[in-house]
């Protein structure tokens, strides 16, 4: 493998610098650097981060590979500047076993984009009545370490009790999907004014709250990591404030697009819009965007959930729930969090690669932009701005919401472990 030096970077945001990447790794990173025979890619003006990392991430296969694949969902991470991604459970077969988490792994390692973990099923068929294979599971080649029944909650206190103690023996993590599955019956979007003006059920905050209430208090119980997705209200942050002001072992995500949209898109009808947990009000985004600042909320994760078409395009009640999100992903954080003063892009690294990375347990990633590091790497151009074009996207589904939005910033360069994945914006 060829040497490559990056010249001129802004490395997280900082004074230029050149790095040097020899093979795997990083050789240098300083000014003045030159290697007789390196590809040389010119960085100036542009924002040098460690490979981004996204802890929640759905690749459909096996089971729904007319929506994505492990090859198509990692090509789109590539684009997006990710080097790797924890893959969710809910395929078809669920993974809830040693063989479907290590096939999923296997189809990460042959696709050579990014790497991929696999995140084992917390209960057999996510049906929240039996464990299911946790130790075999972290056993495996996939060697799981994060545990979630997304797409469903865990919402049985004795069925989480049980598998936030199995998981402390290996030093695990619960990923619960805190949505109280009778409060949310029927459900279609946030409730409250907009949800009684167009007639739609309505998804109350108190269904997450409720149950993020209750497993901080369990994990408390247990002395075990817990591990929230996509919180999504106001007052899940003060529940997860108060967790960790009491020392309990809790993390918790927010994807993209709960920092920028709200319920009022739903006006349009437009299934695109359509997420679960919903899109909440202006008054929740200021708050999770304030406690992603803060550090109450740790990461940015994409709940990346590609849709065929015809699972989109419909009516608002039959349209299934989610949206693509790793190839926009860090544009709209540029968006929300940069431009906004809330974030540096030191922090964005922060959120979006170096804690993901410890959560999850992602060896080599989320590692420090420095010599003897593996260069996992992704290059910004951050003065771009561009509309969305979904016809563009890497990935096998087109369900965005930013459709012909303009949104600010580019990734360019992709690295995993020394080889471009992404040149000049362009899967290599």
């Amino acid at each position: 493998m060829s040497k490559i030096l990056i010249r001129g970077a802004k490395v997280l945001g900082g004074e230029p610098q050149d790095v040097l990447i020899d093979g795997e790794l990083i050789e240098a990173v300083g000014t003045g650097l030159s290697a007789e025979g390196a590809e040389v890619v010119e960085a100036e003006g542009r924002v040098l981060l460690p490979g981004l990392v996204d802890l929640h991430t759905h690749l459909r296969e096996p089971g729904r590979e007319d929506s994505e694949t492990v090859l198509t969902g990692t090509r789109a991470a590539a684009s997006g500047g990710f080097t790797a991604v924890f893959a969710m459970a809910n395929t078809f077969p669920v993974a809830d076993t040693a063989g479907v988490v290590e096939q999923v792994w296997r189809l990460g390692k042959e696709s050579g984009y990014c790497d991929v973990r696999p995140i084992g099923a917390v209960t057999v068929g996510l049906e929240g009545k039996k464990l299911a294979e946790l130790g075999a599971m972290h056993d495996s080649a996939a060697e799981v370490s994060v545990f979630s029944d997304d797409g469903k909650c865990v919402d049985d206190a004795v069925i989480m009790r049980r598998a936030l103690e199995y998981v402390k023996a290996f030093g695990g993590v619960v990923a619960q999907h805190a949505q109280e599955p009778r409060l949310t019956e029927g459900a279609q979007m946030n409730e409250g004014v907009v949800s009684a003006e167009l007639g739609l059920g309505g998804w109350p905050a108190v269904a997450e709250e409720s149950v993020i209430a209750r497993d901080v208090l369990l994990a408390e119980h247990v002395g075990s990591r817990l591990h929230i997705c996509h919180l999504s209200t106001a007052g899940s942050v003060e529940i997860i404030r108060w967790a960790k002001s009491r020392g309990i072992d809790v993390t918790a995500e927010v994807c993209p697009h709960h920092l920028l949209l709200t319920e009022e898109m739903v006006r349009t009808y437009n299934p695109a819009y359509k997420v679960n947990p919903p899109l909440r009000t202006e008054r929740d985004v200021r708050a999770l965007r304030e406690a992603l600042a803060d550090g109450t909320i740790d990461i940015v994760a994409t709940d990346h959930a590609p849709h065929p078409h015809e699972d989109k395009d419909c009516e608002w009640a039959a349209a299934a729930m989610g949206m693509v999100g790793l190839e926009t992903a860090l544009s709209v954080v540029q968006e929300t969090m940069v431009e906004t003063g809330l974030l540096d892009w030191a922090e964005v690294a922060d959120r979006m690669s170096f804690t993901p990375a410890r959560i999850g347990g992602a060896t080599g990633h989320g590692r420090p932009v420095a010599a003897g590091e593996p260069a996992n790497l992704t290059l910004v151009d951050t003065a771009y701005r561009g509309q969305v074009d979904p016809a563009r996207f890497a990935s096998r589904s087109r369900n965005t919401p930013y459709e012909g939005r303009e949104l600010p910033g580019r990734v360019t360069h992709t690295w995993l472990r020394g080889k471009a994945t992404l040149m000049d914006g362009k899967l290599t």
